[in-house]
């Protein structure tokens, strides 16, 4: 048994007033360009500090962030970088926008996360980098993971876009790979609607990272964010150094995430609390399995997930169960990438770079992915009334019951 939120926080506010007094500070600078980027300053500094990383660079969404850091890292054409096929395809699309090819490896059947030892059966001598993902709240093995890409000179970028405070062997998701990627979008722990951030201990990294989200500007690296007035003040100064795109934070998104972030205790443990709810409404049937948190891991829940293991009830029998007893809407796991459409004729990046042979997007390449993908039921828990958390729980308990 966990304990229950105490009365006082029963019911807490997903925004607040902190969130609109920043919000209304931010408009009242009317967008002054004297004002640099403040708010994206205070964010990428306050955001660093909370995962004892020495860098953190905003973006405007949680999928630049993995181009930027692909870009940063030197992946190009003829590179091969190493996915997990159970996820959001955002992983798998930045891979081809950096002009590189995306290797599917295969996930863990309890855990859902990337299995370390289809990483490394993957690795070829075109691989550069690996993308691990922290599937709804919980981290992959990183130690393994870090260990390959030692051996073989690769660079890792956390996919933390669903997991933020949770530890994986006493550290937080976000400081063990070479950088980490974290989302702000409307579904997220912390959220302005939209928005991103990279953080990194490597200065070269983030000075790269900068510039590829700001244009190539000369005058911003690791931790300057906008040009100034003193800088453009002069008819000869060079203004791009590199090629960029324009990835940046808008203000006010910034402003609304910083207050995010000084609540994300509350926050956060509300998604781990009703987590806990649901867990225990599963306890003792042996069929609705609950996604396996290793002993010295943690997880901050972005969705509790179980796989359905019933031989005589069907996904959407379950689901349309669920809902007829007055459930929320549930969500299914994500097709697995490469049995996307976009994938049926091949890798669309054919470039000429590349030397090596596409894996076959068809069914059979990652068999514990194909066998866990359609059993999986995501439920919200992004309940700020603690009542209604407890409702759905209820409800999870008896279609349970239903069935067996």
């Amino acid at each position: 048994m966990f304990s229950y939120p105490p009365p006082e926080k029963r019911i807490i506010e997903r925004v607040s007033d902190l969130e609109r007094r920043y919000l209304l500070q931010c408009l009242d600078y009317g967008f002054e360009t004297s004002k640099g980027s403040e708010f994206c300053t205070r964010l990428e500094k306050a955001f660093a500090e909370q995962l004892g990383m020495e860098f953190g660079i905003s973006f405007m969404n949680g999928t630049c962030t993995m181009h930027a850091a692909l870009e940063a890292a030197g992946v190009g054409p003829g590179d091969e970088v190493i996915v997990p096929p159970l996820t959001m395809s955002s992983t798998t699309f930045v891979v081809l926008q950096a002009h590189a090819v995306p290797v599917f490896a295969d996930v863990d059947p309890d855990t859902f996360q990337i299995d370390p030892a289809s990483i490394r059966e993957r690795v070829t001598e075109r691989t550069k980098a690996i993308i691990p993902v922290a599937l709804y709240g919980l981290s992959p093995d990183m130690d393994a993971i870090m260990q390959i890409a030692k051996d073989h000179n690769l660079v890792v970028i956390e996919d933390d876009a669903e997991a933020i405070t949770n530890t994986y062997k006493g550290r937080q998701m976000g400081t063990v790979g070479h950088m980490s990627s974290f989302s702000f979008q409307s579904s997220k722990h912390l959220t302005a609607g939209e928005g991103g951030m990279i953080v990194t201990n490597d200065e070269t990294l983030a000075n790269n990272i900068r510039r590829f989200n700001s244009l190539g500007y000369a005058g911003v690296g690791s931790r300057k964010g906008k040009i100034t007035k003193n800088d453009i003040q002069d008819p000869n100064y060079s203004r791009h150094v590199s090629t960029g795109f324009n990835y940046r934070m808008p203000e006010l998104c910034a402003a609304v995430v910083l207050a995010q972030l000084e609540r994300i205790d509350e926050l956060v443990q509300r998604r781990v609390d009703v987590g806990h709810l649901f867990k225990e409404a599963i306890t003792g049937c042996n069929w609705f399995v609950p996604q396996k948190t290793p002993e010295d891991y943690t997880n901050s829940y972005w969705t509790f997930v179980a796989k359905l293991e019933h031989t005589d009830v069907t996904w959407h029998q379950f689901r349309d169960a669920f809902l007829a007893n007055g459930g929320d809407g549930v969500y299914a796991a994500w097709k697995l990438s490469y049995l996307e459409p976009m994938f049926a004729n091949g890798c669309p990046i054919t470039h000429p770079a590349y030397t090596g042979t596409y894996q076959s997007f068809a069914p059979g390449l990652c068999p514990n992915a194909e066998l866990v993908q359609p059993k999986i039921f995501q439920f919200r828990t992004n309940y700020w009334n603690w009542h209604e958390a407890e409702q759905q729980a209820e409800i999870l308990r008896k279609t349970i019951k239903q069935f067996s």
